[in-house]
């Protein structure tokens, strides 16, 4: 399985898709390794848990997500690429998160108001040195994060940047860039300032 692959390689129907140049972004900062335990909470269609588990050969990835429409697309795009160690789990985090084992990387991409008891929770579970990445599209969401980080400083460090992708669209005789929505991808290394 390639890294990084096109959009239009996995299933989608009516859910959202972390796109590719945003995955791949995502999963350069996760630096997930073949025996990785890995969380995708608000997987969606499975985009970064398919991805994630190409990386996490040896290991496992855990797609969380509460959309029923969304776990059966993880479902479908899981079996569409034959991989054995993703495991889709209808679920809205945090619940269900103290029962999966310790976690090397955490991806979240959707948090449904609950960030704050996510991240928590994440905390009390990741290993020393594991990493947590988050996709933020609302600056409500990048200011929960970034406050929590700040408040937890002797827990983690983090960067965040902010990426605005756009594709060149053809309209008649032209070529247009056509923008999609920017994002904030905060990463987090637990192991904080001495």
């Amino acid at each position: 399985m390639e890294f990084g692959m096109d959009d239009a390689a996995f299933i989608r129907g009516n859910v959202p898709m972390t796109k590719q140049e945003i995955r791949i972004l995502t999963l350069v900062k996760a630096h997930i390794h073949p025996q990785d335990v890995v969380y995708d909470i608000g997987a969606g269609t499975g985009s970064l848990s398919v991805e994630a588990a190409g990386l996490a050969r040896e290991g496992r990835v855990y797609a969380l997500e509460r959309n029923a429409e969304a776990v059966a697309l993880i479902e479908a795009n899981k079996k569409q690429f034959g991989l054995d160690n993703v495991e889709a789990l209808h679920r809205e985090a945090p619940d269900g998160l103290e029962e999966l084992p310790a976690p090397d990387v955490v991806l979240i991409g959707g948090s449904g108001k609950h960030l704050n008891a996510i991240l928590e929770t994440v905390t009390e579970k990741l290993v020393p040195g594991g990493r947590v990445v988050l996709n933020c599209i609302t600056l409500q969401t990048v200011m929960t994060a970034i406050s929590f980080l700040r408040r937890h400083e002797d827990i983690y460090t983090y960067d965040a940047i902010q990426v605005q992708v756009s594709r060149l669209q053809r309209v008649g005789p032209y070529d247009m860039a056509k923008a999609m929505n920017p994002i904030y991808i905060i990463t987090c290394v637990k192991g904080g300032r001495k």
